[in-house]
């Protein structure tokens, strides 16, 4: 689900370039219904001004819902100067409305995104995530020529702060964030789901080093920068407490309204090193362009890093922490093969590319004490079962 802010600038750039049919103004339509209400917030009593009112249908016995946003819009609009809205078109049916804005509660942030990957239907993790968000939702019913009113209030948030600097004492601009909240057992679970892009969270630090994370409930929580990088999977990450590993990070309390400052987090300049290899086929030593190579931590198995294997075979990881890991490739695989076309004359029939070949997985012991390079993976291929002869 996207944040408050990238959802409302979705909502624009849709509702400008009339590309997004369900963010549209829509034209009366006496067949269909219409919503209309008011948006408050709590805190102040005054109106919610340019918020995002999302109306997600509620689910039907039966019903398939897609998989992806756990509470997908139906419909969407955006609050006036007076806290207002007004959807027309909306077709018949039930509808749970909820409303968002900087600053406020937002359910994507309140979902743990670790029980809904448990849930293996969209229709099991739009249930539970009404469940979870039934507190902050108005159900609404869309009625065929008829005006549907609705009052809504949200509710202000808990904000992180901080700064991020290199130990040389500059800013560290551009920063990325995850954030884990503990649970009562201790266990820290990922906040925020990744639906738009490759990042969880939208939050980066500005040119003086500074980050604020809004938009959560009140709770404890773990704070880990992440450097640039094309995926949150391949970042290199710091957490507070100046620890590389979330496990090993400082929490912070934050309560409902309140805002936790002084999360300050300090990136190492040394200490950080590459690793680099190559991965090729046993049999006649051909590089392989597809995969995954990850970096788990040798004592427990925990994630640090995964990169993409590419087109050469060749994998690199840059900032890595001294440590003990295990270096694992999944998935690898010769290039994509395509189905060549017959030639228009059909003169000559066309060639069939040779079967697929899939590779066994392979993890190899690391030690990172220095820059790496040159490591070598080699897989054999995996064999398929004969078919049983009848």
């Amino acid at each position: 689900m996207a944040s408050p802010r990238w959802l409302s600038i979705l909502t624009a750039a849709c509702l400008l370039l009339a590309g997004c049919n369900k963010f549209q103004h829509k034209s009366p339509d006496p067949t269909k219904g219409v919503v209309t209400g008011i948006v408050l917030c709590a805190d102040t009593g005054k109106p919610a001004r340019f918020a995002t009112v999302t109306l997600t249908a509620a689910p039907k016995a039966g019903e398939n819902a897609d998989d992806g946003d756990p509470l997908s819009a139906a419909e969407i609009s955006i609050t006036d100067l007076d806290g207002r809205f007004r959807i027309e078109a909306v077709r018949p049916g039930h509808y749970y409305a909820f409303a968002t804005l900087e600053g406020y509660l937002d359910p994507a942030l309140a979902l743990d995104p670790a029980k809904l990957k448990s849930l293996s239907t969209g229709t099991e993790q739009h249930h539970y995530s009404i469940e979870q968000w039934k507190d902050h939702l108005t159900e609404v019913t869309a009625s065929r020529g008829r005006v549907s009113d609705i009052s809504m209030q949200i509710e202000r948030a808990a904000e992180i702060s901080g700064t991020v600097t290199y130990d040389d004492g500059s800013p560290a601009i551009g920063m990325h964030f995850q954030l884990f909240r503990k649970s009562a057992k201790g266990d820290l679970t990922n906040v925020g789901l990744s639906l738009l892009d490759s990042w969880t969270l939208h939050a980066e630090t500005d040119g003086h080093g500074r980050y604020n994370l809004t938009n959560l409930q009140p709770g404890e929580y773990a704070v880990c920068t992440l450097m640039p990088a094309e995926s949150e999977d391949a970042a290199p990450r710091v957490c507070l407490g100046n620890t590389f590993r979330k496990r090993d990070a400082k929490s912070v309390k934050v309560g409902a309204g309140e805002t936790a400052n002084g999360a300050d987090i300090e990136i190492p300049l040394s200490g950080l090193h590459s690793v680099a290899g190559i991965v090729t086929a046993q049999s006649d030593g051909h590089a392989l362009a597809r995969g995954n190579a990850r970096l788990l931590y040798a004592d427990d198995r925990a994630p640090a890093r995964e990169t993409a294997i590419q087109e050469d075979g060749t994998f690199a990881f840059e900032y890595v922490p001294q440590d003990k890991y295990i270096l694992l490739v999944t998935g690898a695989g010769d290039a994509a093969q395509q189905k060549s076309d017959p030639p228009p004359d059909n003169s000559t029939p066309a060639t069939k590319p040779p079967p697929e070949v899939h590779y066994a997985e392979k993890e190899i012991p690391l030690t990172v004490l220095d820059d790496i390079s040159g490591v070598a993976i080699v897989l054999s291929p995996v064999i398929p079962d004969k078919p049983a002869v009848p």
